[in-house]
């Protein structure tokens, strides 16, 4: 598993903005969407891209476009939602899969309640959406959802994380695939309700509002 902290100046202010309690809902929206334009950046770097041959008005030329078959973009419901306009901004080309999952707040289990993928993804490079790997546990059930249809290759784009969470995916992920986590800072430890600390509370909430 490989880790990039995407450090620069503009992340950090966005994510400074992000974790302010006091930041209302259409604002925290409006930065998590800026905010993951410029993680997708960075998660693409190793994109499959294959030459082509093209006419420029001056002249004929080879350039770079994006290999079939298509990536993948598998947002995490709910939370997972508000970064998908951010990252398929980068990736317009890119096919869309969504997986429904919650954790149980008393034993942290994860089920997953829905999904919308292909049955096949070998081949496919696959980027998994969730502001928050906290004990990463979803994560770690995203991925293998993932591995399960075939993947090898999957980059999970994050906000935050936590080095619990990380240490956690780090082990459940082994050798079984090339697995990259992009986050935009790795926080300091869980508190005793597996909330990262600081943080930013809860993204799902402060995205779209508390749902009983």
């Amino acid at each position: 598993m490989h880790l990039h902290v995407a450090d620069h100046p503009l992340i950090n202010h966005k994510l400074t903005v992000l974790r302010d309690r006091q930041t209302p809902s259409a604002t925290f929206r409006q930065l998590v969407d800026e905010l993951v334009t410029l993680l997708a950046y960075e998660a693409t770097r190793q994109v499959s891209v294959t030459e082509t041959a093209i006419n420029t008005p001056v002249a004929p030329t080879v350039g770079r476009k994006l290999s079939e078959p298509r990536p993948i973009v598998v947002p995490v419901l709910r939370a997972g939602l508000g970064m998908l306009e951010g990252m398929t901004r980068l990736l317009p080309t890119a096919e869309v899969g969504f997986l429904g999952m919650r954790r149980d707040d008393d034993t942290l289990e994860i089920e997953t309640y829905a999904n919308r993928l292909p049955d096949d993804l070998s081949g496919r490079q696959c980027f998994i959406l969730d502001p928050m790997l906290a004990t990463g546990h979803t994560m770690v059930a995203a991925t293998n959802y993932l591995f399960e249809r075939g993947a090898k290759d999957v980059t999970c784009v994050c906000l935050l994380a936590a080095p619990e969470g990380l240490a956690v995916l780090e082990k459940a992920v082994g050798d079984r695939g090339d697995v990259n986590v992009v986050v935009a800072a790795v926080d300091d430890h869980l508190n005793e309700k597996s909330y990262i600390v600081p943080g930013l509370g809860d993204a799902g909430d402060r995205l779209y509002g508390i749902v009983d």
